[in-house]
């Protein structure tokens, strides 16, 4: 383990974001085979670095000390979602393809929104995931708001 892969700044913060699981192997080797993360650690906790950031995950467990009246849980119904992962790519239909190929599951390919081509797909959990490349907002036109 090298420790400047480690979300450990020495200054500041930075952003990761924690997933709680039902089998670490499983989404482990989706968030570096899909996504091209590095793994950092394996397990307790499992720390990927995908690009710019990273994604931590373990099981799901009971409350702790510092979350007295916290259960962590995968999501129950992966139709309800209150919050996802957003993951801003180059090339979408490069990503859609490879992604696609390694087994990645998506709701619908890419769609153009206007400001952007968006797709979400499913970590095996069922987490969301929202693919999306900026296409007309980097020219100030913004995204679609009728659906």
């Amino acid at each position: 383990m090298n420790p400047n892969d480690l979300p450990a700044p020495t200054e500041g913060l930075v952003l990761t974001h924690f997933l709680t699981v039902s089998d670490v192997p499983r989404s482990r080797a989706f968030y570096a085979d899909v996504l091209g993360g590095e793994v950092v650690l394996e397990e307790n906790p499992c720390i990927i670095k995908v690009a710019n950031s990273w994604i931590i995950m373990n099981p799901g467990g009971g409350p702790t000390e510092d979350k007295p009246d916290v259960v962590l849980r995968t999501p129950d119904d992966p139709n309800t979602v209150s919050s996802f992962l957003n993951v801003r790519v180059a090339d979408i239909h490069g990503f859609y393809a490879a992604a696609s190929a390694k087994g990645a599951q998506f709701l619908t390919p890419p769609i153009d929104r206007r400001a952007e081509l968006r797709c979400y797909m499913r970590d095996p959990d069922g987490y969301l995931i929202e693919v999306g490349q900026a296409t007309g907002l980097l020219e100030g036109i913004l995204a679609r708001t009728d659906t």
